[in-house]
């Protein structure tokens, strides 16, 4: 946050390619418009505030409460000659594609997300509104803090979503079963041609290793369908609810 860190200003409505990104103990930053577009900026209790209040109810402590997160990114030469640098999270969007978006709740945002028909897709490029419906592979987490010695994880849930083109709509193909959750890392790996795709995800085991779990992808009768690792159960853990 020394301003004597600082090695290039990006302007409002920059986009960039995310490498990865860091979790740090969150930061009082006053000078930091971090409000939406469109809307001042408002007064905010302490993150101690904060803390205590959640304590004092029994509640778990939420993400953006305890932390603030800084983004590793790529900018294009054109824009700036340095290969990479940090960005506060608080003044970042993560922009979803638009067909996807209404599929992300106010509770659980997406972690990444990937194309699984991305051969038959428009492809016009990164980040594009413009691209067909089709199939697509969503790692999302909720807002709770749920750090295993420290780490929090990157994802807590699977979702696979298709598009019908007879019905133009989507539907649900795979996601994790109802009240259970995930502590995954990334990345995400989508491997295969057509309609044969296998897509991959890093869970942690009640062991507590890392382990790459392997999802197929196949098409039956014009409807996606996924096959899920036989052992997946034992890396299901019950979700832990807050208000």
């Amino acid at each position: 946050m020394n301003p004597e860190n600082v090695l290039f200003k990006l302007a409002n409505g920059s986009t960039f390619e995310i490498i990865q990104w860091k979790f740090v103990p969150k930061q009082e930053v006053p000078d930091v418009d971090d409000a939406p577009k469109g809307q001042q900026k408002t007064g905010k209790r302490s993150k101690n505030e904060d803390i205590e209040a959640a304590k004092e109810q029994g509640e778990p402590e939420k993400m953006d409460e305890k932390y603030d997160v800084w983004y590793l990114v790529r900018l294009d030469p054109s824009v700036s000659p340095a290969p990479a640098g940090w960005l506060f999270g608080r003044q970042v969007e993560l922009q979803v594609p638009s067909d996807i978006v209404f599929f992300q709740a106010n509770n659980r945002k997406f972690t990444t997300w990937q194309r699984l028909d991305a051969d038959a897709a428009n492809k016009v490029g990164v980040g594009d509104k413009s691209l067909a419906p089709g199939s697509w592979v969503i790692l999302s987490r909720n807002n709770l803090s749920k750090p295993i010695d420290g780490v929090e994880p990157d994802y807590d849930n699977v979702l696979v979503l298709a598009f019908d083109k007879y019905d133009q709509s989507y539907y649900t193909v795979w996601r994790n079963p109802p009240n259970t959750v995930y502590w995954g890392s990334l990345p995400l790996k989508v491997e295969g041609k057509g309609d044969n795709k296998t897509f991959t995800v890093k869970l942690r085991s009640p062991a507590g290793t890392m382990d790459e779990k392997t999802f197929t992808v196949f098409k039956d009768k014009n409807r996606l369908k996924v096959t899920p690792p036989e052992d997946i159960a034992q890396y299901q853990q019950p979700e832990i609810k807050g208000k």
